[in-house]
């Protein structure tokens, strides 16, 4: 039995070696077949691209050699039209040598007929001046002088008729701006002198100020820089000086030494100084008002405290820190008039005037002294520059002719200002002397308290047209030389009188 197992298992071992090499014969037969049947349809495919990569390789050739011939057509149309426009310029650069050619002989021509021109025109003057006895210089005056007497008439109406239309119209317009802001401000002014009246409850008083030897009084004076008189006047003793500070603290410290009773050297001394702070006090109180009615805000306490130092500074008897008060305002009104910048011309005609704060002790005119203070607090130019030109004819700006306007019309007002009996004769007595300097002045009346100036002149030396030169000429010799409040009228009259009797 164990040997039909052995002999079965050795029997179907056989078998299945003999069917498994059966199979794999036959499995590799068959992969060589599809092998070979893949190889053979890769061979067919290669042979279908290979005609189709022919096929486009000869029709990219075929349109490479169209665009080939088609570029050479383009590059041989541009050639000729090249050549055309190179024959062309060729020719227009021919033509245009010819025409410079014949400019340039032209040219010499008409150099040459000038030469002629001008040859024959020399002898035709030597010719004239033979003739007329004159030379040409002469000739030429005379008929300057011809022309001048024909049109002299012509022109001088021409120009009466053009200054009355445009004075009539700018008057006009200007009366109306004007009278809408004067009639909108209005400020009153207390005059101010160069002396103050100290009032004493007894002549007794005045010993005990002068002191033994003259002690107190000679103390008073060299500690407060004024003078001091003691007179016959009962009850009252004055002050004198020029700087309206010095005079206001003399005039404080006296009236508490006065009150106290107690008048020597030293209490002299405490009093000056008490006074002064006081002063100090004052003069920060008004420039803080001063910027407060007027609604400027924002400047440097020492600039309001130099501002408020005008209360104390008058100028033809008007306040200047009232004055400038007014001028703020008026320069607000007719800057809001124009449509200029409000604000600017207020606070630019607020500090115009600052000059005058220091002018008794800087050296400088005032509008420069002023500029100067106000660049240095760091005051833009548009504030500063109407402190420098407020007295010139033209400003440079609008707001600087607004706060020029606005000082005439502060100082120029009825009661505005005030002079001394002594300096009112002067200042009309130099008007009259400033045009009798001129050459056919025959006489001079300043009338209407300074503010017109009537000159009479020789009619024969002077005539219309000369007149109105004359006019011109003393009203830029006033301006230059005199100093006036507001404004002067220069009106220079020419009459010729007939007489004729008949009996």
């Amino acid at each position: 039995m164990f040997l039909y197992l052995i002999v079965g298992l050795v029997v179907g071992l056989g078998l299945g070696y003999l069917t498994r090499r059966y199979l794999v014969r036959r499995y590799a037969e068959s992969a060589e077949a599809r092998a070979t049947k893949l190889l053979a349809d890769a061979k067919d495919k290669e042979k279908d691209f290979l005609l189709a990569a022919k096929e486009k390789a000869l029709k990219i050739i075929d349109e490479a050699k169209h665009d080939e011939n088609e570029r050479r057509k383009e590059v041989l149309e541009m050639q000729k039209r090249l050549e055309k426009r190179e024959a062309l310029f060729d020719q227009k650069l021919l033509e245009f040598e010819d025409k410079k050619q014949e400019l340039l002989n032209k040219a010499q021509k008409l150099e040459e007929a000038r030469e002629e021109v001008a040859k024959i025109r020399e002898e035709q003057y030597d010719k004239l001046q033979k003739i007329a006895g004159l030379t040409r210089e002469e000739a030429q005056k005379v008929l300057l002088e011809n022309t001048e007497r024909e049109v002299k008439e012509e022109l001088l109406n021409r120009v009466r008729k053009l200054q009355v239309e445009n004075r009539e119209e700018l008057e006009r317009e200007s009366k109306n701006i004007l009278s809408r802001v004067i009639e909108r401000c209005a400020t009153s002014h207390t005059t101010e002198t160069t002396t103050s009246v100290i009032t004493l409850p007894s002549d007794e008083m005045k010993g005990r100020i002068i002191g033994r030897e003259g002690r107190n009084i000679k103390t008073l004076e060299n500690q407060l820089g004024v003078d001091i008189v003691v007179d016959d006047t009962p009850e009252s003793i004055i002050v004198s000086g020029f700087s309206p500070i010095r005079r206001q603290v003399a005039k404080v410290a006296l009236e508490k030494l006065i009150a106290d009773g107690r008048i020597h050297p030293g209490r002299i001394e405490e009093a000056i100084e008490t006074a002064k702070q006081e002063i100090a006090l004052e003069i920060k109180k008004a420039g803080e008002n001063a910027a407060y009615e007027v609604g400027v805000a924002g400047l440097d306490p020492k600039l309001v405290q130099i501002l408020g130092r005008l209360t104390f500074r008058t100028s033809y008897g008007q306040n200047v820190l009232q004055h400038s008060i007014e001028v703020a305002q008026l320069s607000a009104l007719l800057a809001e008039e124009l449509g200029a910048n409000v604000s600017l011309a207020k606070k630019a005609g607020l500090l115009h005037d600052l000059g005058k704060a220091v002018d008794h002790e800087v050296e400088g005119t005032h509008p420069e002294i002023g500029y100067n203070i106000l660049k240095k607090f760091g005051l833009p130019e548009e504030v500063a520059k109407p402190a420098l030109e407020h007295h010139l004819d033209q400003p440079s700006t609008l707001e600087g002719l607004i706060v020029k306007v606005a000082d005439a019309i502060s100082g120029a007002r009825p009661g505005a200002r005030k002079d001394s009996y002594e300096n009112y004769i002067q200042r009309l007595s130099e008007l009259e002397d400033t045009a009798k300097t001129f050459e056919g002045v025959d006489k001079v009346y300043a009338i209407q308290a300074g503010r017109e100036i009537r000159v009479f002149v020789e009619p024969t030396k002077i005539d219309d047209w000369n007149a109105q030169k004359l006019a011109r000429e003393i009203a830029n010799k006033i301006e230059q030389e005199l100093k006036y409040p507001g404004e002067i009228k220069v009106n220079v009259i020419r009459e010729t009188r007939t007489i004729e009797y008949a009996r």
